[in-house]
C-alpha cells in the first residue's frame, strides 16, 4: 500500500494518482478481460500454472484474485480545502479450499515467481497429491450495474476542489447559526481480475464516490451538529449542484432541529422506524444472522429456521446486488459469481441464507453471489450488499396514527449487536415523540435496546414508502470492511426498550 498526505496553505496537491487506460469504455467483454490480463501482466498459461500449483497438494478448489485500487480524498476545514491524500492498493491473492478449510496467501509484486510461491503457501491447507487437469478458460459476461460517463482518473483535483468549497459555502448560506463545516470528497476506482480452477475468468471496473458535510451550529451558547453523506458507484457525473444542495440542506436542517430536541422518558415503547436509514437496524440486528457462515457454524439464531415462519406474512426481505449505481451493488462477487437479487424472507418465511462458495457447497445449493472481500489481502466470506425490506400497503401516516405513546426513530449512528443471540443496542441521533397518533417534539441522543429476531416478530405494520439510504456505509466483519447499503419502509415495532431521561 502506498499513501501520501499533503497539507498546503491555500492549495492542494494529490500525489500517487495513476492514470490507467480506461478498460471498460468502448470494449466488448472479451477484449476488456484480455486488456485487463495484459495490464496485470499475466497470460492464460500463467493463470493455469498458478492454479495448478495451488492444487498440487490435493485441494478441492482454487482461485486467483487480482486487484488495483486507487483513491483520492479532499477535505475542507476552516473554510478552505486544505488537505488531500491518495491511496494505492495493488496485488493478488491465491485461495485454496479443502472441505470447509481455506488456505490463503497474497503478493504485492505480481510476477510468475511470486504468484507460484503464494500458491504453494496457500496449498498447505490440503494434504496428499492430486493430478492437475487442464481447464478450459470460459470468460463470464455480466450486466454492468455501475455504468460510468466519466471516470475519476480523468478528473483533475482542480476540477474536484470547487465542489467541496461549494458544499461549505452553501451550508453557511442556509443559516447564520452555522459556525463550522467539515466537508470531504472521496473517490475510488478498482480494477479486478478473477480466475478459478473451474476455468471461470472475469474482470471488473468498480467506481465509488462519497461526498459528506458535517455541520456545527451555535445558538445562545449551545452547539449542535449533524452529518449528511451520499455515496454511489458513479463517476464524475455524480458531482452536481443538485447533490450539493441536497447534502447541505440535510446537514443544516438536521443540526437546527437538534436545538428543539429533548430526550423522551425511558421504558418499553412502540417505535416507528422511519424509512431509509433505519435500515441499519435490519442490516445489523437481523441481516448478519442471515449470512450463511454463521448458520453453517450454528452461531446464528436462525441456524435451524430455514423454511420456517419467522415473522409476519407482510414482511419480505431482500439482499440485492443489482441496483444501478448503488454503493452496495456488484457485477459479480469476489468469487466470480454473478450478482443477483436474493429473497431472504418471503411472506414471513425464511427462504434463503446469503452464501459464498463454501457455504453453498455445504448446503448443496448454488451461491447467491455474496462472497466478498475487502481487498486482495483477504479471503472472501458471506457479506450483504444492499439489504432492505419491501413495501407494505399502508401509508406512514396510518402507522403513526396507531401509536398513542412512542417514538419515531429517524437517524441512527452507531450500535452493537451480538450475532448469535441477536441482542442489540443502537444510538438514535434524531427523531420525534409520537403522542396520540401524531409526531410532536423532536428527540435526540436516544438508545434503543432489543433483540433482532424478536424485533422482526414485533414488526406489525409496514408502510409503502421504501427508501434506500445512500450514505457511505461500510460493514465490518471478521476484520474486513465492505461497502454496503440498506433500506426500509416505515415500520411499526410493537415494543422496544427506549433509554431516555
Amino acid at each position: 500500500m502506498e499513501r501520501r498526505d499533503f497539507l498546503k496553505t491555500g492549495g492542494v496537491a494529490i500525489a500517487g494518482a495513476v492514470l490507467l487506460p480506461h478498460l471498460i469504455e468502448s470494449c466488448a467483454p472479451n477484449s476488456r478481460t484480455k486488456r485487463m490480463m495484459n495490464y496485470f501482466g499475466v497470460s492464460e498459461s500463467d493463470l493455469k500454472r498458478v492454479v495448478g500449483t495451488a492444487l498440487e497438494r490435493g485441494g478441492d478448489y482454487a482461485d486467483l484474485f487480482f486487484e488495483h485500487t486507487f483513491g483520492n480524498h479532499l477535505s475542507l476545514q476552516d473554510g478552505e480545502v486544505n488537505q488531500a491524500s491518495s491511496n494505492i492498493e495493488y496485488g493478488m491473492g491465491v485461495r485454496v479450499v479443502k472441505g470447509d478449510q481455506t488456505g490463503y496467501a497474497y503478493v504485492e509484486n505480481i510476477t510468475l515467481e511470486e504468484m507460484l510461491k503464494a500458491a504453494r503457501t496457500a496449498s498447505r491447507i490440503a494434504q496428499g497429491g492430486a493430478t492437475m487437469k487442464a481447464f478450459d478458460v470460459t470468460e463470464k459476461t455480466f450486466h454492468n450495474y455501475y455504468p460510468v460517463i466519466r471516470a475519476w482518473e480523468k478528473v483533475s483535483v482542480t476540477e474536484r476542489r470547487p465542489y467541496v468549497q461549494k458544499l461549505n459555502d452553501r451550508c453557511f448560506a442556509l443559516s447564520g447559526k452555522v459556525s463550522k463545516v467539515m466537508a470531504s470528497l472521496s473517490d475510488e476506482t478498482s480494477y479486478t481480475l478473477f480466475y478459478n480452477s473451474e476455468g471461470s475468468l472475469c474482470s471488473d471496473y468498480k467506481p465509488m464516490v462519497s461526498l459528506s458535510a458535517y455541520c456545527i451550529m451555535e445558538d445562545n451558547g449551545r452547539t449542535e451538529n449533524f452529518r449528511s453523506t451520499r455515496s454511489y458507484r458513479k463517476g464524475r457525473e455524480f458531482l452536481t449542484d443538485g447533490v450539493i444542495e441536497e447534502i447541505a440542506r440535510e446537514a443544516v436542517e438536521g443540526a437546527a432541529r437538534m436545538f428543539l430536541a429533548v430526550k423522551p422518558k425511558g421504558g418499553e415503547l412502540s417505535v416507528v422506524m422511519a424509512a431509509g436509514g433505519s435500515g441499519i437496524l435490519l442490516h445489523e440486528a437481523i441481516g448478519h444472522a442471515f449470512e450463511a457462515d454463521f448458520n453453517r457454524k450454528n452461531i446464528s439464531i436462525f441456524s435451524d429456521m430455514l423454511g420456517k415462519k419467522i415473522c409476519d406474512n407482510n414482511i419480505n426481505i431482500v439482499d440485492d446486488g443489482t441496483i444501478v449505481g448503488n454503493r452496495g451493488s456488484i457485477n459479480f462477487d469476489d468469487e466470480g459469481v454473478m450478482s443477483q437479487r436474493t429473497y431472504i424472507v418471503t411472506e414471513g418465511i425464511l427462504t434463503n441464507y446469503l452464501h459464498d462458495r463454501i457455504s453453498a457447497k455445504h448446503y448443496g445449493i448454488a451461491s447467491t453471489g455474496n462472497g466478498r472481500r475487502e481487498s486482495f489481502r483477504h479471503s472472501p466470506i458471506p457479506r450483504m450488499r444492499c439489504t432492505y425490506m419491501e413495501n407494505g400497503e399502508l401509508s406512514e401516516e396510518e402507522i403513526i396514527a396507531e401509536v398513542k405513546n412512542g417514538i419515531y426513530a429517524q437517524n441512527f449512528t452507531n450500535g452493537q449487536v451480538q450475532i448469535g443471540a441477536g441482542d442489540f443496542t443502537f444510538f438514535v441521533k434524531s427523531g420525534y415523540l409520537i403522542e396520540n397518533g401524531k409526531l410532536t417534539q423532536p428527540i435526540k441522543d436516544v438508545n434503543i435496546i432489543g433483540n433482532g429476531p424478536k424485533a422482526l416478530v414485533d414488526v406489525t405494520m409496514v408502510a409503502n414508502n421504501l427508501t434506500i439510504d445512500n450514505g457511505a456505509w461500510t460493514c465490518g466483519k471478521d476484520g474486513q470492511g465492505a461497502p454496503v447499503t440498506m433500506g426500509l419502509p416505515s415500520v411499526l415495532v410493537r415494543k422496544l426498550t427506549v433509554g431516555g431521561s
